[in-house]
């Protein structure tokens, strides 16, 4: 009797507890959209990285503004393979010329990293060509403070700043209304954690 009357309180705190995760799902899941988002305004830097991984172009689309407004003098533009035999710098580079901006502002980095840890590996060498110091990161707003903490890591005496680009599908206020940005909230979350625990 002790035993059923135990299970059935259990039973009502559950529902209880899912009953207020329902009602207030709109404030928690906010608040997980906007955690994966850390970014700050720019500064004047030695250079801008436009990281790979933005099929819309967003990404390189900011880093040319951020050029543009005096911010820094060029972009290197990383460029993972995969895209039909290209690197993804050979179309993001021509793509933000046919938008107006000189080619002459971007340096193609192609390499052959898959994921954002070897990405930050691959990128390095790049940097300490340019005797860059201080530098702009431009990436989509959900991927800013994962790559900012792996950036941070692997690029030690560099002073990085993360700048969001939008994105096609994912806001911190409204990624779970669309199925795009409900995948997205959760490999972005999935990466995070396993990072975290380092796997």
């Amino acid at each position: 009797m002790v035993a059923r009357h135990s299970l059935k309180s259990k039973l009502l705190i559950v529902g209880a507890l899912c009953i207020i995760a329902a009602l207030s799902h709109s404030v928690w899941m906010r608040w997980m959209g906007g955690w994966l988002v850390h970014s700050g305004p720019p500064f004047h830097a030695d250079v801008i990285v436009a990281l790979a991984g933005d099929t819309y172009g967003h990404r390189i689309l900011k880093a040319a503004e951020l050029v543009k407004s005096g911010f820094a003098p060029k972009v290197l533009v990383s460029g993972p393979p995969g895209f039909y035999d290209l690197h993804e710098c050979e179309l993001a580079i021509p793509f933000v010329v046919r938008h107006g901006y000189p080619a002459e502002w971007f340096i193609a980095v192609p390499h052959n990293a898959h994921s954002t840890e070897e990405e930050a590996r691959a990128l390095l060498p790049e940097l300490i060509k340019l005797h860059a110091h201080r530098v702009i990161v431009v990436t989509s707003d959900y991927h800013t403070r994962r790559a900012g903490r792996i950036l941070s890591a692997d690029w030690p005496g560099i002073e990085i700043r993360m700048v969001a680009a939008p994105d096609e599908f994912f806001t911190a206020n409204g990624w779970w209304h669309n199925r795009e940005g409900r995948k997205i909230f959760l490999l972005e979350w999935t990466k995070t954690l396993t990072g975290l625990v380092g796997m």
